[in-house]
């Protein structure tokens, strides 16, 4: 289920997300994954917004497949040669096929009563050992914030009993805090997570 709204905002200010680039945190935690994948393995970036990402993947040699429900950045991944679809969380189905999946502050934009089943599906999709990594706002609840985008926020406690549930293991934790498009300055969580 697609929240339109949050896609309608993303649509709108597509420039200014892509302005913003990939950050220096998100740049240790990408470079902290792949050391985790081996070399030439293949990668989904869930939610993959304009690409930086996926892009930084594809020059270091990765296979990399891309999904985002917002068109104007599969536009801009395409730009960048990914190979990027249009698609929302309820369309991941592969099973067995990918050495890594990175899911940078996207999933944060499911409804809480949908992560249980999202979680499963990538660990489905994550080949035996496979390393997942999620980055998500710290908090409590459901909201939309000052520009129109829905929110769901979690507690580490939270995530890693969904984790765990869906059959993660390993799983590790760092904390961070910064901007995005509204100027605020929120805290953030990065976890990494095995298929068992």
């Amino acid at each position: 289920m697609v929240d339109n709204k949050t896609v309608t905002t993303y649509s709108e200010k597509a420039a200014d997300y892509a302005a913003l680039g990939c950050k220096r945190s998100e740049q240790k935690q990408l470079a902290d994954f792949l050391a985790l994948l081996p070399a030439g393995g293949s990668i989904l970036d869930l939610g993959c917004g304009p690409g930086f990402h996926a892009e930084v993947m594809m020059d270091k040699g990765y296979a990399v497949r891309a999904m985002d429900a917002t068109p104007a950045f599969i536009e801009a991944a395409q730009a960048r040669s990914v190979d990027a679809a249009l698609g929302h969380f309820d369309d991941l189905s592969d099973v067995a096929a990918y050495d890594g999946i990175w899911a940078n502050f996207s999933l944060l934009h499911a409804p809480k009563d949908k992560f249980p089943h999202h979680l499963a599906a990538i660990h489905l999709a994550l080949k035996p050992h496979g390393v997942f990594y999620l980055g998500l706002k710290l908090g409590k609840g459901e909201k939309r914030d000052s520009i129109g985008r829905f929110y769901a926020y979690y507690e580490e406690a939270e995530l890693r009993d969904y984790l765990q549930d869906a059959g993660f293991t390993n799983i590790t934790a760092s904390y961070g805090e910064g901007p995005g498009l509204t100027a605020t300055i929120d805290p953030f969580i990065m976890l990494t997570a095995w298929r068992a």
